[in-house]
């Protein structure tokens, strides 16, 4: 693939973007739920959410930096603390501890996704990221169920990053973030995993972050490292590339009625404790081909 072609390639490179919100200071674990965007505000340890008339409001506080986000069937929220190593619950009388994962993090706790039984898939860096020099170790993937019962379904991940699971609930994919590619399991009734294999690779010097999927199997994923948002297919045909110029790429998500509408989460610098002087954080929205499908 030539230079020329790296810069911007497919219909949703040139289509115009909406804005969406800015002054946050590092945007991730971005969702569509129950009409509305959310996305975890990690800098300012906030989880927030963009109602359809476009007001940010503050849902929750978490002090121990908030990341992947999700929903048990009865519509309470879960939300991975970072730095707790912990996946907490909002209550009606606030926060509570769903699960302790401090026994499989070897680094910041991550992001995740939630299926439609209740059960979470957990990922964490597997090692200090801003600590230098980094020295990069496998980690496991933790599967938390409904109850809190936690316990680890995968293992030898290079930073476990973003995930989806297919609509018909058989495939998780998930982005290994310290391996440049995404990697699929099949999900069994039990939700135990197995057959690991390469979904896709990503462009040289690609690194997964946050992702979702849409209904013909590819995935949107954000390449902070590359400083785009990639639609690769299973097998690594990338048909889709969102240049972000000196942006770096942090997570997407299709949304809307339609589920047609892709989010884009972007910030100056990789580095969270960078980014909290800047808030500069911005999140645009743009129309797309193929709708969402599968969780989240």
């Amino acid at each position: 693939m030539s230079e020329a072609t790296l810069d911007a390639k497919g219909p949703a490179a040139t289509a115009p973007r909406a804005r969406v919100a800015d002054g946050i200071v590092f945007g991730e674990g971005p969702r569509w739920h129950d009409g509305a965007f959310w996305f975890s505000d990690i800098g300012a340890g906030i989880v927030r959410r963009v109602s359809p008339s476009g007001a940010l409001e503050s849902i929750v506080e978490v002090p121990g930096r908030p990341s992947g986000l999700g929903w048990l069937p009865d519509g309470r929220l879960l939300v991975v603390s970072m730095h707790e190593h912990r996946l907490l619950r909002l209550d009606p009388g606030g926060l509570v501890l769903h699960a302790d994962l401090s026994a499989w993090c070897g680094g910041d706790a991550n992001d995740m996704v939630v299926d439609a039984s209740g059960r979470a898939y957990v990922g964490n860096i597997g090692f200090e990221l801003e600590r230098q020099p980094i020295e990069p170790r496998s980690t496991s993937l933790v599967r938390v169920d409904p109850d809190g019962s936690a316990r680890a379904v995968a293992g030898e991940l290079m930073a476990p990053n973003g995930m989806a699971i297919t609509p018909d609930g058989r495939t998780l994919i998930v982005g290994e973030s310290g391996a440049g590619c995404l990697t699929a399991y099949d999900l069994d009734a039990r939700g135990e995993l197995s057959n690991r294999r390469v979904y896709a690779r990503l462009e040289a010097g690609g690194a997964p972050d946050g992702l979702c999927l849409d209904a013909e199997g590819a995935v949107w994923v954000a390449s902070p490292t590359t400083r785009a948002f990639l639609r690769i297919r299973q097998g690594g045909e990338m048909t889709d590339r969102i240049p972000t110029g000196d942006r770096h790429a942090i997570a997407c998500m299709l949304g809307g009625g339609d589920r047609r509408t892709l989010y884009l989460i972007t910030a100056p610098t990789m580095s969270i404790r960078s980014s909290i002087p800047l808030r500069a954080g911005r999140i645009e929205s743009l129309r797309v081909g193929v709708a969402g499908a599968g969780h989240p």
